[in-house]
Formats: structure tokens, C-alpha cells, sequence
């Protein structure tokens, strides 16, 4: 299962954001167990730096990122990835570079917690706990 995390899930995780921050620690828990292939789009990361280096200082945004480069696959964004997104009939930019990233990466599905904001996605978007739902079943199955 190749799964793009929005940058709200990511976010969740590093800044122990309640009541979001167990669902999304699962699913990356999940993704460091191999059970999940784990995509970050390349803007999530830079504006994780930036929102973390604000709120946890440099030493602590410099090991998070480590982290994060460590645990996911980076999707690219190109000069294909920003004009499929100017061309989509999404409202928000970078919710349709995010999708559009996702696409040329091949993941399956895009893990958020805004998911009225990718209506025009064309792989399956879900909420994180719709997610371990769907997670949990395949696993079941097996």
C-alpha cells in the first residue's frame, strides 16, 4: 500500500497535536514497520522546516527532518508536478501540487485531514482513522 501523508498528518505527529496526533502516529508507525509504503510530498518537508524551526528551534527541526527523510519517499515536484496542478480543477494550489506529487510518485492513496479540500482527487483520499479502518481490514483478510 503506497500512501501520501498530507502535511497535517506529518504535523500532527511532530508537534503532539490532540486529539489528531494517534491516528496519524499509527499510520506512520505502520509505515516504519514496512507495512505501508510512505510518500512526503518535497513541499511537506520544507514546510515542516519551517513551521517546526518556529515552534521547536533548529537542533530539534534538523532531527525531525532527518527523521522524516529517513522514514519516507520524497515526491517531486517538477515543472510536470506544478502544471498539472495549475491545470486541475483544484481550488487550493498546493493541495493540487500535493495531489498531483502523489500521482507522479504512484501512490495509491492520500492520507489528510482535509479531505473536502481534494473532491477533485484522482486516487482515493482518506482521514487517517477511514484509513486504519481499511488498513486493518486488508490485514484481516490476510
Amino acid at each position: 500500500m503506497k500512501v501520501l501523508f498530507d502535511t497535517n498528518i506529518i504535523l500532527d505527529v511532530l508537534l503532539d497535536r490532540e486529539p489528531h496526533v494517534h491516528a496519524s502516529l499509527y499510520l506512520m508507525s505502520r509505515a516504519e514497520r514496512g507495512e505501508i509504503t510512505a510518500f512526503a510530498c518535497a513541499t511537506t518537508i520544507t514546510t515542516i522546516h519551517y513551521l517546526t524551526a518556529k515552534a521547536l528551534g533548529m537542533e530539534a527541526t534538523s532531527r525531525h527532518i532527518a527523521s522524516l527523510l529517513a522514514l519516507f519517499t520524497i515526491a517531486p515536484v517538477n515543472r510536470l508536478t506544478l502544471d498539472g496542478a495549475l491545470h486541475s480543477e483544484f481550488t487550493d494550489f498546493e493541495d493540487a501540487v500535493l495531489h498531483e506529487a502523489a500521482i507522479h510518485a504512484g501512490a495509491q492513496y492520500i492520507v489528510t485531514r482535509n479531505i473536502r479540500d481534494f473532491q477533485q482527487a484522482k486516487i482515493p483520499v482518506y482521514e487517517p482513522k477511514t484509513l486504519i479502518g481499511i488498513i486493518n481490514t486488508l490485514s484481516d483478510e490476510h
